[in-house]
């Protein structure tokens, strides 16, 4: 059983009105997470698997968009919302220098298929988060 939002074992993506994602269950409290800011159209929380000092998974609370494609050519105000609650959150915990991450698919690592960025911060250096 996959988990919801997870790609499928036959490698297709799940469609965006299947069941709730992580982060819409996320968002509506079904499931804890450690909230970092928030605004009427934006969640972000702390990962719990984080792989810098500072990990913040940033994302819309609609789960309308499976992408940062989908997201840009949908809604590129909410697109420019996301990036600006990243950007204060990085103001805030690593001083303003950060990397913003969206995996596009399963094979650049994209496990959940609702859109969302990896706000990445704290003593990074190139090559810190090569893949294992």
């Amino acid at each position: 059983m996959s988990s919801p939002g997870a790609a499928q074992s036959n490698g297709q993506e799940p469609s965006p009105d299947t069941e709730p994602s992580i982060f819409t269950r996320i968002a509506a409290r079904e499931i804890p997470a450690i909230i970092v800011a928030e605004t009427d159209r934006v969640l972000a929380f702390d990962d719990i698997a984080p792989q810098a000092p500072v990990h913040v998974i940033v994302t819309p609370k609609t789960q309308q968009y499976r992408n940062v494609v989908e997201l840009a050519a949908g809604d590129p105000g909410l697109l420019a919302e996301l990036v600006d609650v990243a950007r204060g959150i990085a103001e805030e915990r690593a001083g303003g220098q950060f990397r913003l991450v969206f995996n596009t698919g399963e094979a650049a690592g994209q496990t959940v298929f609702h859109v969302h960025a990896h706000l990445l911060g704290g003593r990074l250096t190139e090559g810190s988060l090569n893949a294992q």
